[in-house]
Order: structure tokens, then C-alpha cells, then sequence
């Protein structure tokens, strides 16, 4: 099992080391300005990817939550701690990538009236609880089942944070790319943002591979610490 996860992980990184650096290219070189922002509208090619890898992340810690709580298989716990490590971590990106965002656009970091931006922020705080969770508990059966609790119940916050535009009324923008009327952006624009998300995608899928792989490394230590001390 290692060894096929070693032989992916290093397909995937030559992938996400290309992708990553035709992305930039893109993003900061090849892609016009945007009429109205400018150079500034740069950041929508970071900040849309990383939201995305976020909900990706996380949907992939619900499935393998799901899966645990049926199987009671440890593998996929390892799947879900794994992705919510990262989720955090593109969250992280997204919040940073859309404060730059809004005081472009808006001329100010934050504001709490957006339903989008406080929503994201409160699925930031869920899975942040979901690894203190994991850090300050005995590792075994009944982490994994209380994780998984918390991976299920944010996933309401996640469907809701998607349609927040479509719900409320809110400051940020609506979707520039799949509208009624077509897209707000040039042909060229909606190329390098497809390429950007692949390139996050693969990178996340990447970084999955290795974060699994060392926890399955620190599971069989502790395993083995275990049973000599036995």
C-alpha cells in the first residue's frame, strides 16, 4: 500500500510542480487586467482555486468519515484527518486570498455582513476543533467516531457557504464564470482559472498521498512502541 501511494505521490508532484508553475504563469504574466480592478483581479486565480481544494478537502473528509462509521476501517480515518488538515489549510489560503480580495473590491479586509466570508470562517473554526479534537484525545475507536461526527455536521455549513450569494443578499460577488448570460470574463481569464483549479486539485491530491503516508508511518510506530512496551 505504501509503496503504490509512494509511486503516486511522486506522479502527482511532478504534475502539481508544472501545473503550479503554468498557473503562475497565467495568473501573473499571460492573463490580461481586469477592466475595473485591474492588476488586483490577479488574486481571483489564488483565491477561487483555494476555496475550491477547501470544499474538495472537505467533502473528502465527510465520504471518509461516512465510510469509517461503516467499515470501522482505520485506513479511512487516516483519509479523513489527513484531508481536514489540509481543508484547514486552503481555508486558510481562501480567508487570506479574499480579505486581499475585498479591499480591493471593496475597499475594506472584512465585513460580517457577508454571509459568504462568515460562513467560511465558521467552517474554518468547525475543523480547527475537529484536529484539536483529534490532538488533545487518546488516538483509537472513539476519536475516530467523535471526528467523524464533527466531518458530518459540517458539511450543512459547506452546501451553505456554496449558495450563500444565492440566498442573501450579500457583498460578494456573484459567479463570474457559471451564470445566466454567460461568463463576466474574458475567454482567456476562464482559461487560466481552469488551470489554476486542475493545479490546486492536483496539489492537493499530492500533498492527501504524503500527509497519509506519514500517518500511516506514525500509526505503525506507535503500534510497535506499544506492543515492546507490552
Amino acid at each position: 500500500m505504501n509503496d503504490q501511494l509512494e509511486r503516486w505521490s511522486r506522479i502527482t508532484g511532478g504534475g502539481a510542480l508544472i501545473l503550479m508553475l503554468v498557473a503562475l504563469y497565467g495568473a501573473l504574466i499571460f492573463s490580461p487586467p481586469e477592466q475595473l480592478l485591474g492588476d488586483a483581479f490577479r488574486i481571483f486565480y489564488f483565491h477561487v482555486p483555494s476555496a475550491w481544494t477547501a470544499y474538495l478537502a472537505f467533502t473528502v473528509v465527510f465520504i471518509a468519515s461516512i465510510v469509517y462509521l461503516i467499515t470501522r476501517n482505520r485506513q479511512w480515518d487516516v483519509v479523513a484527518l489527513a484531508s481536514a488538515e489540509l481543508g484547514v489549510v486552503f481555508t486558510t489560503l481562501a480567508l487570506i486570498t479574499g480579505s486581499l480580495w475585498a479591499k480591493s473590491f471593496w475597499g475594506i479586509w472584512w465585513t460580517w455582513g457577508d454571509m459568504r466570508l462568515t460562513l467560511t470562517l465558521f467552517l474554518w473554526f468547525l475543523y480547527v476543533a475537529y484536529l484539536m479534537l483529534r490532538s488533545y484525545t487518546d488516538p483509537g475507536p472513539q476519536q475516530a467516531r467523535l471526528s467523524a461526527v464533527i466531518a458530518i455536521v459540517g458539511v450543512p455549513v459547506i452546501v451553505l457557504n456554496h449558495f450563500a450569494v444565492r440566498i442573501w443578499r450579500t457583498q460578494h460577488p456573484s459567479p463570474v464564470v457559471l451564470r445566466e448570460g454567460g461568463p463576466a470574463i474574458e475567454p482567456v481569464m476562464i482559461v487560466v482559472l481552469v488551470i489554476s483549479l486542475i493545479a490546486f486539485t492536483v496539489l492537493y491530491v499530492y500533498l492527501l498521498l504524503n500527509r497519509m503516508r506519514l500517518e500511516r508511518t506514525r500509526i505503525a510506530l506507535r503500534s510497535a512502541q506499544e506492543q515492546l512496551s507490552a
